[in-house]
């Protein structure tokens, strides 16, 4: 399959979708953030110094998918009908998953926004907690699913159902 972010003479081009007709289009991704006890803790409890981590986060991953075109080189502003960022406490492994859907109807898809959305969101979940916890481990960002387009609907249930084999 050729590269759609080439020219013929390899250079790097924002490819031309005004050809594709416009179609409803969504995406979610998903990432985790890990913790001390402590730092869970405080986030469950809503004890942060810093203030409400999950309004913070919230509003900066909306913010970030909404600029994603501003911060990925070869990405098409887009206009979003929809962005949410949610949040769910896993306490047995002390971690905070957060998951960004965004919707659009438009000629490309927002699996770039979702995953800009998630990632900003936990960035800012590490920002609101390091003077408690320093070690936090972000991890396992990943587009779970996607509907809309040509290329048609994609569901990745984990990032662990995911080979790493390079053979493929």
């Amino acid at each position: 399959m050729p590269l759609t972010h080439l020219d013929n003479k390899g250079n790097a081009i924002m490819v031309d979708v005004g050809g594709k007709a416009p179609s409803r289009r969504k995406a979610v991704s998903k990432g985790r953030i890990k913790m001390s006890r402590e730092c869970f803790d405080l986030v469950s409890g809503g004890q942060m110094k810093k203030g409400d981590v999950f309004a913070a986060a919230r509003i900066a991953g909306i913010m970030a998918a909404k600029r994603t075109s501003e911060l990925i080189p070869l990405c098409h502003n887009i206009l979003l009908t929809s962005v949410s960022v949610d949040f769910q406490m896993i306490n047995d492994s002390c971690e905070i998953e957060a998951v960004c859907a965004v919707g659009t109807t438009g000629q490309t898809g927002v699996e770039m926004e979702a995953l800009t959305g998630v990632s900003t969101a936990l960035l800012t979940i590490y920002d609101m907690c390091k003077a408690v916890d320093k070690s936090m481990v972000i991890n396992g960002i990943y587009l779970s699913s996607k509907t809309g387009g040509s290329s048609g609907d994609i569901s990745n249930p984990s990032p662990a159902s995911h080979s790493m084999d390079e053979s493929k």
